[in-house]
C-alpha cells in the first residue's frame, strides 16, 4: 500500500488488486458535501491500518461519502465502504446492470453533465467508461482507457481492453474536449500519474492536438 497527499483535500492510494495481482490507483477527495471515493480499493494487505486512517479522515472532514466509479470493472470494494459509511454508490446510466452485478444496485445513476457532488464532472470515454474532472485541484482521473507510461506521462490501454466498436481512435476523438480544461495533474489506476503539466501529457497522448 502506497499512500500520499497530491493537493491539500486530494490524495492517492495504491493497494494490491487481489485478482488483477498488481498495484491499482484510487482517490480519496474532500469536498464541501464531504468525501469522495473514487474507485476505491481496501488495501488487502493492511486492511486495518487503511481503514482506521479513512475512519478518521471521514470524521474530521464530516459531511457524506459518495462513492464514484469510471467503469464497472473498478466495482472493487464499494459494497463494504457503503455498508460502513452509509455512503452513496454512483454509477454511470448505461453501466448501471454490471454495477449492481458486481457490487449491488448503485443508489444514483449520472450521465455527463449531470451534477455530482463536490462539484465534480464527468466526461464520457468509451463505452460505459468515464472519467472524471475534479476543478478545485485542476485533476483528471481515469479508470483503464489512460495508463500511466513508463517515461512519466500518459499512455493508451491496450486494444484488447476495448469493447466492441471501440478502439484508439474512438479514445483519442472522446478525450479531445478534455484540451479545454485546464488540467494540471492526471491520476490513473494503472501505471503512475502526472502530476505537474497534465494537459501537456495529454497533448502528446493525443498526437499533440
Amino acid at each position: 500500500m502506497r499512500v500520499g497527499e497530491i493537493a491539500p483535500g486530494l490524495w492517492r492510494w495504491t493497494g494490491h488488486h487481489p485478482e488483477w495481482k498488481r498495484e491499482v490507483g484510487c482517490a480519496y477527495v474532500e469536498t464541501r458535501d464531504g468525501v469522495c471515493l473514487i474507485d476505491p480499493l481496501v488495501p488487502p494487505e493492511d486492511e486495518e491500518r487503511f481503514l482506521a486512517a479513512l475512519d478518521r479522515d471521514v470524521e474530521r472532514a464530516g459531511g457524506e461519502v459518495n462513492v464514484l466509479l469510471t467503469i464497472y470493472w473498478h466495482g472493487r470494494s464499494p459494497r463494504r465502504l457503503v455498508a460502513r459509511y452509509g455512503a452513496r454508490l454512483w454509477a454511470h446510466a448505461p453501466a448501471r446492470a454490471p454495477v449492481e452485478r458486481r457490487v449491488g444496485p448503485p443508489s444514483a445513476l449520472f450521465r455527463p453533465g449531470d451534477p455530482l457532488p463536490g462539484r465534480i464532472g464527468a466526461f464520457p470515454v468509451r463505452g460505459s467508461e468515464v472519467a472524471f474532472w475534479l476543478p478545485a485541484h485542476r485533476a483528471l482521473v481515469f479508470g483503464d482507457a489512460v495508463l500511466g507510461a513508463e517515461d512519466g506521462g500518459l499512455r493508451l490501454c491496450p486494444e484488447s481492453w476495448h469493447p466492441r466498436g471501440g478502439g484508439h481512435a474512438r479514445v483519442r476523438e472522446n478525450l479531445r474536449p478534455l484540451l479545454d480544461l485546464p488540467v494540471e495533474r492526471v491520476l490513473v489506476s494503472h501505471g503512475e500519474p502526472v502530476l505537474h503539466g497534465g494537459r501537456r501529457a495529454l497533448e502528446q497522448l493525443l498526437g499533440g492536438a
